[in-house]
């Protein structure tokens, strides 16, 4: 393996990573900005209500997402198991 296979690699696990992880994050940022422009708002400063909310959307999204997740995660296992050299 020289350095641009080895680069390659690293870069698509990133790929990967970043792919996997962006909805639940990205409805965990969305969630967090509505509430804090709700606090805004309504000058409703209460540290739970900006943590229980976005805990409870990053779950749910986290139970709709994980069938896709893992097959994105297993099918780079097993494209990174196919290409290993025995």
């Amino acid at each position: 393996m020289d350095l641009s296979e080895a680069l390659e690699i690293g870069r698509h696990a990133f790929w990967i990573a970043l792919t996997t992880s962006a909805p639940i994050l990205l409805i965990g940022l969305a969630v967090g900005l509505t509430i804090s422009l709700f606090q805004a708002v309504t000058q409703l400063q209460e540290q739970t209500l900006t943590f229980v909310p976005k805990i409870a959307a990053m779950a749910v999204a986290a139970a709709i997402f994980i069938p896709w997740i893992a097959d994105a995660m297993v099918a780079y296992a097993k494209e990174m198991l196919g290409t290993f050299p025995w």
